[in-house]
């Protein structure tokens, strides 16, 4: 069998799943898979750029996923009315003083010799800036968060089309990646590994303590859809000729509606999907793609042909964290609201690893299989667990230790699945379902 008929064969298995999902459960959630699963495969596609091309163990990518869905809060949602002229401009200039704080060090640390004067100049700078810039974001941030808690208590958005906020998300996300790479890329795999993560958990502690940026844990609701292509299920209950096609279809209108805004993010989601796979692959196969899998395999002898190893590496972190922020966005958008409460690791950050893994680093397509079979697994196993120790204990009493051990323990049946998954793939195929060429 052929390497290209055995990964058709593969991704026929796996749409065979999700279609089976279809016709043993429901349409609805046989879609919600096939919807994860598009944005599972771009935030794989962005990790793969990084591990697979370039060989960078990025752990976190939870944080570049959490500032796309912030990126479409910022962007979409409409400004809280009077929050800027209550403290929103004393914020952007507290910020812009901290930001002058920081430059103003490097500058005096790159500028005098080093020695007690430099030191003391430098703590100075510090110390003075952060009076000041605490001085002016304070007292506006508490104005920001005193307009109407209850509903609002953050400085809203621009009002924009969400669709909008999509490369938004890639640009706060690649910008967010470009100042940790200026400091991180330097470090060993491992200590870039622990920095990543360190910097993810920064992230999201900010995004949930800081009311006036996005609410925090209070969350925002009510984020709008990418409309002509997605609809409200209320508006098209009430079109007569939507009525119509679905009373063709045999389906009733709350049915037929929830359908088919399902379908209208599947089909945004697979047409970002296939532009970012297309650009990934003309990029794999170009010679900067090339070069950044010789540097990948020997830094040694990359710089010793005249690379710039650190700068690649710069590129490449900033591209495949953009892609993960876009994928963030999506899924903020999917969902409806921002919840960073929901931001952990597990999902983020380990899972996304799995899927890579499983279907092949440094193969774009290896990738997007990997994400589609391990999200289809990872929402159908609890479910199908709990059924299997329903039939196995269905001859033990009522009552029995055992038989509610054995129950109790199908939610734990992800983790274990996942875990023997990569095992296996690693043991059997230790390159992927789809290796590297």
């Amino acid at each position: 069998m052929t390497d290209s008929v055995k990964n058709t064969l593969l991704f026929v298995v796996v749409g065979g799943l999700i279609l089976l999902t279809g016709f043993t459960q429901s349409w609805n959630s046989a879609i919600l898979i096939l919807n994860m699963g598009l944005i599972s495969a771009i935030m794989s596609i962005g990790v793969n750029l990084q591990w697979g091309f370039a060989g960078l163990f990025n752990v976190g990518v939870m944080g570049f996923v959490a500032l796309g869905g912030l990126a479409v809060v910022l962007v979409s949602t409409p400004p809280t009315p009077g929050a800027w002229s209550s403290g929103g401009y004393g914020v952007i200039l507290a910020l812009l003083l901290g930001a002058a704080t920081v430059v103003s060090a490097v500058i005096v640390a790159q500028k005098l010799p080093k020695g007690r004067v430099q030191t003391l100049t430098i703590v100075g700078i510090l110390l003075v800036g952060f009076f000041v810039y605490r001085g002016i974001f304070d007292p506006n941030v508490s104005a920001i968060e005193a307009i109407d808690p209850a509903v609002a208590g953050n400085i809203g958005g621009l009002n924009l089309p969400v669709l909008l906020a999509w490369p938004a998300g890639g640009l706060l996300a690649a910008g967010a990646a470009w100042l940790i790479g200026k400091t991180a890329l330097g470090l060993r795999s491992d200590y870039l590994a622990i920095a990543t993560l360190g910097i993810a958990e920064i992230i999201i502690a900010v995004m949930k303590n800081e009311d006036w940026l996005a609410r925090g844990v209070k969350n925002v609701y009510g984020i709008p859809r990418p409309s002509p292509v997605v609809g409200y299920e209320v508006e098209l209950q009430k079109d007569p000729a939507f009525l119509a096609r679905a009373e063709w279809f045999g389906l009733d209108p709350v049915t037929a509606s929830t359908l088919s805004v399902k379908l209208g993010y599947s089909l945004l989601f697979f047409i970002v999907l296939l532009v970012l796979l297309w650009m990934a692959q003309m990029a794999l196969k170009s010679p900067w793609g090339r070069m950044m899998r010789a540097i990948r395999d020997n830094e040694v002898a990359a710089e010793a042909m005249g690379k710039d190893v650190t700068r690649r590496h710069l590129q490449i972190f900033v591209l495949g964290s953009a892609i993960c922020g876009i994928a963030g966005a999506m899924m903020t958008t999917l969902d409806g609201q921002l919840t960073p409460g929901t931001y952990n690791p597990l999902r983020f950050t380990f899972l996304v690893w799995v899927m890579v893994i499983v279907g092949g680093s440094g193969n774009n397509f290896g990738a997007v299989l990997g994400a589609f079979l391990i999200w289809f697994l990872w929402v159908q196993v609890e479910p199908i667990g709990l059924w299997l120790m329903n039939v196995i204990t269905t001859g033990m009493p009522d009552g029995s230790a055992l038989k509610d051990h054995l129950i109790n323990s199908a939610a734990h049946m992800r983790l274990f699945t996942m875990g023997l998954i990569l095992l296996i793939v690693l043991r059997f195929s230790p390159r992927g379902l789809i290796p590297e060429k």
